[in-house]
C-alpha cells in the first residue's frame, strides 16, 4: 500500500511505521490515523515481520496530538479524530509493538506510547499530557492504560497537573522501558526488536492476547480464544478427526483427542 503521511518499512523480522509530518509536530489527522490503522491491518495478514516499531520523522518529535483540520464540522462521529480507531489496531495486533521516542510525545502522542507494548526512548525525549490545558481529554487508553503502568495517583497527577516528564522521569516510574543516547536511538530500537523478534511467536502472540482481554472484555476474551483457536486448535489431532468424522458421517475416535 501507499500513504501519504507515514511511511513504512521492512527490516528483516522488523516492520517500522514513521509518523511523516515532521513540520507539523508529528500530529495526528484523519489521514494519518486511518493509514496507520490500514497499515497495521495489512501487517496482521503477513507472516514476514514479527515485531513493529513505530516512530517519528525527524529527531525532534515522536507526535504532539492531533489536528482536526479539514474534517467535517459536526459534533457528530464524523467531527471526531479516529484515534481510537488507531489505538484498537495497535491492541488487536498479535504482534509486539515498540514504540521508538524520538522526541517530545505529547498529548495523543504521549497516549500512542502508552498503548504500545514497549517503550525505548533517547535521553532528550519529553513526555507530557496537556489535554486540561487545551481543552481536551482521555476517557480510555489514555487513562486506565496509563494508571496500569505508573498506578492511579501518578496518572491523576499526570493528567490533572500536566507536568513535562523527561526520558530518566519516565523510565524510573514505569512510563517507559528503556532510554538511551540520542545518538544511540535507532541501532538500539533494532537490537531490542531483534532481541523479541527470536523469541516464539506463538507465545508471544498469545501473551499479547492474555495481556490485552483484562480491558477487552468480551471482546479480549472473543480475541484471544480465537487466535489460540487459529494457532493451535486447528492444527491439532482432536480437530482433524472430529472434522474427518463429521465429514465422513461416522463417530469420532475419542482415542485421537487431548494429544
Amino acid at each position: 500500500m501507499t500513504y501519504t503521511e507515514i511511511l513504512y518499512e521492512e527490516d528483516g523480522p522488523i516492520g517500522t511505521i514513521t509518523l511523516n509530518r515532521p513540520d507539523d509536530g508529528n500530529m495526528f489527522t484523519e489521514t494519518m490515523c486511518h493509514e496507520i490503522r490500514d497499515c497495521i491491518n495489512e501487517i496482521r495478514r503477513e507472516t514476514r515481520t514479527r515485531v513493529i516499531v513505530i516512530t517519528g520523522a525527524g529527531d525532534k518529535f515522536f507526535c504532539t496530538g492531533g489536528r482536526k483540520d479539514g474534517m467535517e464540522d459536526s459534533t457528530l462521529y464524523a467531527g471526531v479524530l479516529p484515534t481510537l480507531e488507531m489505538y484498537e489496531s495497535i491492541d488487536r495486533l498479535q504482534k509486539p509493538v515498540i514504540a521508538s521516542v524520538n522526541g517530545f510525545a505529547v498529548g495523543g502522542g504521549n497516549v500512542l506510547q502508552v498503548v504500545c507494548d514497549l517503550t525505548i526512548a533517547k535521553e532528550s525525549a519529553i513526555f507530557r499530557q496537556v489535554g486540561p490545558m487545551v481543552g481536551s481529554f482521555d476517557g480510555g487508553y489514555g487513562t486506565w492504560y496509563l494508571e496500569d503502568i505508573v498506578g492511579k495517583k501518578r496518572a491523576k497527577d499526570i493528567w490533572f497537573r500536566n507536568p513535562k516528564i523527561t526520558a530518566r522521569e519516565a523510565l524510573e516510574m514505569g512510563l517507559i522501558n528503556r532510554v538511551v543516547a540520542d545518538a544511540e536511538l535507532k541501532e538500539a530500537t533494532r537490537q531490542y526488536a531483534l532481541e523479541i523478534a527470536e523469541r516464539g511467536s506463538f507465545a508471544l502472540a498469545s501473551l499479547k492476547s492474555a495481556f490485552t482481554a483484562r480491558h477487552g472484555g468480551v471482546s479480549g476474551l472473543s480475541r484471544m480464544a480465537h487466535d489460540l483457536l487459529l494457532r493451535g486448535y486447528l492444527n491439532s489431532e482432536e480437530h482433524d478427526e472430529l472434522a474427518s468424522a463429521f465429514a465422513e458421517r461416522r463417530k469420532p475416535d475419542p482415542s485421537k483427542f487431548g494429544h
